[in-house]
């Protein structure tokens, strides 16, 4: 059976198409018995409208395309559904999809997005250089745009952001004042393959407490449970491994537990864990993690916020929030044994 037009409803009604369309737009124009005998129609041949053909010709879509890293990361999924309660509050639908943190893979995105006449995008943005021209474009001809977690440097668009800075030197600060001297970090900054600002901090944070980077500990890779666990592998089986692992994110930190549970050593006794991020299991496992967390929810709601207010037709100066992370103390961290320092 194929889908049902609205001629369709005003054929088995028996009423023009016009009147079919009216019942649907201005029912109080009509008279009770024609807007029964249309309503009836509808139900029995399942007819949907398509709203977004309607749109279209109105010139506006009602849909803001979003740009996620991973959708299978919980702070991405977290981040997406709060993002897409809000936009339909606002009366805008949502279109998703993810870049697997490429600036390559945002370009094609971009373009399948745009080709669906989307209003506004939110952008994780990829790293690298590819993407940024075309979002040029997209901004010149009025695509509204939101960055989300991540910037593009030197982007000119308003943006959502953990105090990642801030958040790096709470980190370290804390090993720190345990008594951590070797700590190690699941990825190293690069200005092209990994420009975040994680891992850029992180030798700054170790330097303001007295501290240097082991070169042997530095690994520049994607944030990926799969390459924390093959870096936990890799530097806890050297001769003089760190003390504390810092996770950049709540899938490394993942990585790295997996690892280490199959290395048979212990969290905290034998090396202390910390992380990004606050996911369910980390509250599970014995002992819990200890995070810096995100305020996603409030992070997605300024974005969405940002979007629909532009979307309105308000006036708007580019904005740059920042929100500062909380770190839940659990007991994954501890001071390190006397041994491990004596190496």
């Amino acid at each position: 059976m194929g889908v049902s037009s609205i001629t369709d409803v005003a054929r088995h009604a028996g009423v023009s198409a016009t009147t079919a369309k009216r019942a649907l737009k201005e029912p109080q124009l009509l008279r009770p018995d024609t807007l029964e005998r249309v309503m009836k129609a509808v139900t029995a041949l399942h007819y949907e409208p398509d709203l977004r053909a309607g749109a279209l010709r109105a010139g506006q879509s009602r849909t803001v395309g979003v740009v996620l890293g991973s959708v299978v990361e919980p702070f991405f999924a977290q981040l997406a559904r709060t993002l897409g309660q809000e936009l339909r509050r606002g009366g805008y639908n949502m279109l998703l999809t993810e870049n697997e943190y490429l600036s390559a893979q945002d370009l094609t995105e971009l373009k399948l997005l745009y080709g669906q006449r989307i209003d506004a995008i939110i952008l994780r943005s990829g790293y690298g250089e590819e993407s940024r021209e075309y979002l040029e474009r997209l901004h010149k001809r009025g695509v509204f745009i939101t960055q989300v977690d991540y910037c593009l440097p030197g982007a000119p668009y308003p943006s959502v952001m953990l105090d990642n800075a801030g958040a790096m030197r709470q980190g370290v600060r804390y090993l720190h004042s345990l008594g951590h001297r070797r700590i190690a970090t699941t990825g190293k900054y690069d200005p092209q393959l990994h420009p975040e600002g994680r891992s850029y901090t992180f030798p700054t944070a170790m330097a303001e407490v007295g501290l240097s980077v082991q070169p042997e500990y530095e690994r520049v890779m994607f944030l990926t449970e799969d390459n924390a666990y093959r870096y936990t592998l890799d530097v806890m089986g050297l001769a003089c491994p760190p003390t504390a692992l810092f996770a950049l994110t709540g899938a490394s930190a993942a990585g790295c537990y997996r690892a280490l549970r199959e290395l048979n050593l212990s969290v905290p006794d034998d090396v202390s864990l910390l992380s990004f991020d606050n996911y369910s299991w980390m509250n599970l496992v014995t002992p819990a993690i200890t995070v810096l967390a995100q305020p996603v929810d409030e992070m997605a709601r300024a974005a969405a916020e940002m979007t629909l207010r532009a979307l309105s037709g308000q006036e708007t100066r580019p904005e740059n929030k920042v929100f500062p992370a909380e770190l839940i103390v659990r007991g994954s961290c501890a001071a390190p044994k006397l041994s491990a320092l004596a190496l």
